[in-house]
């Protein structure tokens, strides 16, 4: 029999079935995979999920990050442009 190539999206949507309640076997049947396939990718869905939710927090964090970068390059970049201007002075 030649070997399918799920995709993530149709992985979860199937792991998801089963975890709001149908039946493993009937979802097996429905989509001819093993029940050994189904709760490999299950235990896979599970143990991801934390990262889910670490992506909202990441971006808050890169946000702040980037404000903070910011911010302090502003300083660098004004005292850059004076000395630029003295030494410009200076060769005048």
């Amino acid at each position: 029999m030649k070997r399918r190539k799920w995709d993530t999206k149709t992985k979860a949507t199937i792991v998801l079935e089963g975890l709001k309640g149908k039946l493993v076997g009937a979802i097996c049947q429905d989509y001819q995979i093993s029940q050994a396939q189904y709760y490999q990718w299950r235990d896979q869905l599970l143990a991801n999920a934390p990262k889910a939710f670490e992506v909202a927090q990441q971006t808050d964090r890169e946000a702040r990050l980037q404000r903070e970068n910011a911010r302090l390059k502003n300083p660098v970049g004004e005292l850059t442009l004076e000395l630029t201007k003295s030494e410009v002075e200076e060769w005048s």
